[in-house]
């Protein structure tokens, strides 16, 4: 969504992820983005890392560790290992998932690129002690400030970039609505192998407004310092 919002406005851009692109765009890469970082992206880049060991939501899990791990998240065989650890084991595990999610937390935020984002979640306390650098997310968005009837918290943490500005800001519903139960379908989403997807998209009227903003602010500075074109 991001890729094509970029492109839509003439950016040479491309993305990155161990997954194939659902529009099969040749402009997408198959592999770790940690081989990719110092590949001379001069403008900026949008990271996703994956949230789930740094986020809030996620710290209980290192204090006692869930009696299964999902498909969503792992092979078969690190399911099969982890289902004959006993507890002391799993919370190793959990915490040395946690060190890892740091690890490429950082890499992004540290990627030697002129202009990041990271998008995830607020952090708890034990993320933020591993990530180098931390800093705390410049803004949390909702899809509904960018034209999107959905509620879906979004932080970004930014370095070398402004917050996003409200393009087209909706009214919220009524708390206990229908309505209301509409707009929170990403929470709600169903139980099955394609929650994460559900969960994880970003939203078209957010990726518009980044491309739109961020592109706009990039070749705004680097245009001053000497000239970019598209």
């Amino acid at each position: 969504m991001v890729r094509r919002a970029f492109a839509a406005l003439g950016h040479d851009v491309w993305s990155v992820d161990f997954l194939p692109a659902e529009d099969r765009s040749n402009r997408h890469i198959i592999g770790d983005i940690r081989d990719y970082l110092t590949a001379e992206w001069d403008l900026l880049a949008v990271f996703h890392p994956p949230c789930t060991r740094l986020c809030n939501s996620g710290v209980r899990w290192l204090h006692e560790p869930p009696g299964r791990l999902t498909a969503n998240h792992y092979g078969r065989d690190v399911i099969d290992a982890y289902a004959r650890m006993d507890r002391e084991q799993r919370l190793a595990f959990m915490w040395d998932e946690l060190e890892k999610g740091a690890a490429l937390f950082s890499d992004c935020w540290n990627a030697p690129i002129p202009r990041v984002a990271v998008e995830n979640p607020v952090m708890h306390r034990h993320a933020k002690a591993l990530i180098v650098n931390y800093e705390k997310p410049a803004q949390t968005v909702q899809p509904w400030w960018f034209g999107e009837p959905y509620f879906k918290a979004t932080s970004f943490y930014l370095r070398g970039l402004e917050p996003l500005v409200k393009t087209n800001r909706l009214t919220p519903p009524k708390k206990g609505s229908d309505e209301h139960k509409r707009w929170s379908a990403v929470h709600r989403a169903s139980h099955g192998p394609d929650r994460w997807k559900t969960r994880s998209r970003t939203f078209d009227g957010i990726a518009k407004a980044l491309a739109a903003q961020w592109g706009g602010q990039a070749l705004e500075c680097e245009n001053s310092a000497g000239g970019y074109s598209l």
